[in-house]
Formats: C-alpha cells, structure tokens, sequence
C-alpha cells in the first residue's frame, strides 16, 4: 500500500493517525472486495471478514518494527496487512494463485510473509501462541531487540496453550505480547456463557503486566500498545493486552443471517457509533487533519490499489498440479 503525502505541519501524532486511517481503510475496502469475490463464486474456500476490528491490527503492528514479529489468526487478514503484506499477493494467495504468499497453498486462513515479521495466520484456536512465545524465546537469547505480538481472539481463552505459553513467557521474561481480540463471539455463542471470571486477572496470576483498551480507538490502541513493546523490549517479561471490538459481519462469509445469537440493534448500535474508521474520522476533522477532500482523495487511491490487486489475482497462473507436494512439512 502505498503512503499518500500529508498536509504540511502537521505533528507526528497528526501524521500517524492519518497513516492509522490510511491502514485501516485499506483493510476494510480490502476485506470488502474479498466478500464480494466468495459471493462471485471466484474464490475458493471460506474467509473470515475482519471488518469492525481493523483498529486493533494498525494500532499494534504501528507499534512495531517491521522486523519484529506477528503471529495471527483465523481472522487474520487484517494483521496480515498492517504489518505490511501487499494486496496483490494477498487476493493471489486468497484464489489459490502461485504468486500468493504461500504459493496458493495456504488460503485465507494460512497467510505467513517473514519478510515483514509474520510468521503466519492459524485456523486453530490460540494454536500461534506457541509460535509467538518460541519466536520471543529465539529474540531473547540472539539479542537482537526483536518482540513478538500474538493476536487471538477471546475464544482461545478457552485453550490450555495460552496458560501454559504466559506461564514461560513470564518465567523466561521472554519479549511477547499476547493480544486478545475481544469481539465478544466465540463463534455463535456470547463469550459470558463460555469464559468464567476477569480475563485480566487471568494474565496477572502469572505476574504478567496486563492493560485493557478501547479496540475501536486506533489512537488509544497504539499509544497502549507502544509501552507495552517497550516494556517487553526492555527484557521486563510479556504483556497482555485486552482489546474490545466487535466484528461487523458473521462468523465466516457464509454467516448471513445473525440474530439467532445476537441483535440486529446490536450490531447496528456498533456500525453506527463504534466504527473505527469514523471514530478516527470524527478526530482527524475535528482536530483539522484532514479534510473531505482529503479524504475522498485517500479513498480514491486506495479503491484504485484494491483493483489494481484483484485484477493482478484473479489474472496470475495456478501453481502446476506437480507442485503440490514442494513447501508441505505436514
């Protein structure tokens, strides 16, 4: 995704958060188009949309160095682009084209780009949180500054891995930070009838530092998040941090009709007042960021970039059939 140029004098927090805005429209126009492909019947499988949750992805992964690491999810698509993977290569893995990040073998669900720190989207529940915590044990002991940044959502509470990987992290001091998504569904089923007590007092019984924040705030995600990598950086252990958002959309593309499980009010309640891209819309006009040119403007470029991609995707070669066997450990 390319950066556009910002009015002149503007501060860096003004220029971050247009950059916040610029990544975040990208993932939700991205996302946008992928549902449009699955209707289409132009891509393969299923994908789990990310809309709704984009602040939390940009405001972690602006925390970061490009050389540090991510680890994601089923609903990984966001992470993957706010860490810096490209849309072309992105729509290419999605429709199973040899040009995608894993050659067309990993899907929606299996995206990994170790150019930019991503070790790789996992369709198990918390099954990448070993795989952060390993990658913060490997940092800690070369020396190299790096941290890592685990993303799962509130479902994979659920799950021993997360417990036993923090009680390690939090022996070891290893440089992680574990960030759950709290989009309030573990599936179809309200998180209250499924996890028992305060979730951060979970992370505080083992001794690890624990923060809550607003996940619809791109600002407030990234200004929490910046202290806990350095925290983690500084070699003071892993840090939890608890997230709220909510996703827009079902559980995977094929989950059209909702309100069998939650509220149409509900959901209409958080597309209206808690969207992240008019939360951060409401900032940048007020604090005269930006104005409706500019950001017609970053759309504009934006919608471009996402054609641009779909049309390099959908025209790339399948990998040839005797290939199926190269890059598969498993």
């Amino acid at each position: 995704m390319t950066t556009a140029p910002v009015q002149p004098g503007v501060s860096e927090d003004q220029a971050r958060a247009l950059r916040l805005y610029r990544k975040m429209l990208a993932i939700r126009l991205f996302e946008e188009r992928v549902n449009d492909l699955y209707t289409r019947a132009l891509m393969p499988g299923l994908a789990h949309l990310y809309i709704g949750e984009e602040a939390v992805a940009v405001g972690v992964c602006e925390a970061l160095h490009r050389d540090d690491y991510i680890t994601s999810t089923h609903r990984g698509h966001g992470h993957c682009l706010a860490k810096g993977a490209a849309l072309d290569r992105m729509f290419a893995e999605l429709l199973g084209k040899e040009a995608g990040y894993c050659k067309g073998k990993g899907g929606s669900m299996h995206i990994a780009d170790p150019d930019t720190g991503n070790l790789g989207a996992n369709a198990i529940v918390a099954g990448s949180a070993g795989i952060a915590t390993g990658a913060a044990f490997s940092a800690k002991r070369l020396g190299n500054g790096r941290v890592a940044a685990c993303f799962f959502g509130e479902g994979a509470l659920g799950q021993g891995v997360v417990y036993e990987v923090m009680n390690m992290a939090a022996v070891w001091k290893l440089p992680v930070i574990y960030v759950c998504e709290n989009n309030l569904y573990n599936e179809y089923t309200h998180m209250s009838e499924t996890t028992a007590g305060d979730p951060m007092v979970r992370a505080a019984g083992f001794g690890v530092h624990a923060e809550s924040v607003d996940g619809q705030d791109a600002r407030a995600v990234y200004s929490v998040t910046a202290k806990l990598v350095e925290h983690a950086r500084r070699g003071e252990g892993p840090v939890f941090l608890w997230a709220n958002t909510y996703r827009f959309a079902g559980h995977h593309v094929g989950d059209i009709s909702r309100e069998y499980y939650r509220a149409k009010q509900e959901e209409t309640l958080w597309k209206t007042e808690r969207d992240p891209l008019k939360i951060m819309t409401a900032w940048l006009t007020a604090n005269r960021v930006a104005d409706a040119t500019w950001l017609d403007r970053a759309h504009s470029e934006i919608q471009a970039e996402i054609e641009n991609a779909v049309q390099f995707a959908l025209a790339a070669p399948y990998p040839a059939p005797e290939k199926v066997v190269e890059d598969v450990y498993a």
